[in-house]
């Protein structure tokens, strides 16, 4: 992932470390010359370490690795901006994970688009016993999503990160159709 970068210094040169015996042989100084070229992408990490766990601040190509690391739903076709904020949600995602609030937030941060959410559960109190039950007697979620251009892999991809991110037990289905677009004046 991260290799030679052409031009970069080392912050800490070796050349100047050697013993004053070495500082004029030319084949010591070529040397450790190579070692920096080496080193020098290894200790800009380093130096930049803090920056590599933000993903606001992390190189691209590290925010992507990031995704796996923390488990952020995601499928590598999100633009930048988009990623980013998956991969900064994902440990709150985690903790609302199989409510309709994490389900929602999983969808949105995946398509942009906020899901409609439709189930079967309910809660209620009553102060007297064996009082009616809300909700429906079959558990099911359905989530439709409208987007501007559905493609057909639109609808695979909300099964997956529906599947996902819904409670175990409950059985689902889900629906993706074009938004209705209001006339441009």
């Amino acid at each position: 992932m991260r290799g030679s970068v052409d031009g970069l210094g080392s912050s800490t040169p070796i050349g100047v470390m050697l013993p004053a015996v070495f500082a004029d042989d030319d084949l010591a100084q070529r040397f450790v010359a190579g070692l920096d070229e080496v080193m020098a992408p290894i200790l800009n990490a380093l130096d930049c370490l803090p920056a590599y766990f933000d993903p606001a601040l992390a190189p691209i190509d590290f925010t992507r690795w990031l995704t796996g690391w923390v488990g952020a739903e995601t499928d590598g076709t999100e633009p930048e901006p988009r990623l980013r904020a998956a991969v900064a949600a994902a440990a709150y995602l985690h903790r609302v994970r199989g409510t309709r609030l994490g389900l929602s937030e999983a969808v949105r941060l995946a398509f942009g688009v906020e899901p409609e959410i439709s189930e079967s559960g309910g809660c209620a109190w009553s102060a007297r016993p064996l009082g009616p039950f809300p909700g429906e007697r079959r558990p099911h979620l359905h989530v439709t999503l409208r987007l501007p251009d559905p493609g057909p892999a639109d609808e695979h991809r909300l099964d997956a990160l529906v599947a996902a991110a819904r409670p175990a037990h409950m059985p689902y289905s889900v629906k993706v159709t074009a938004a209705e677009r209001t006339p441009e004046r």
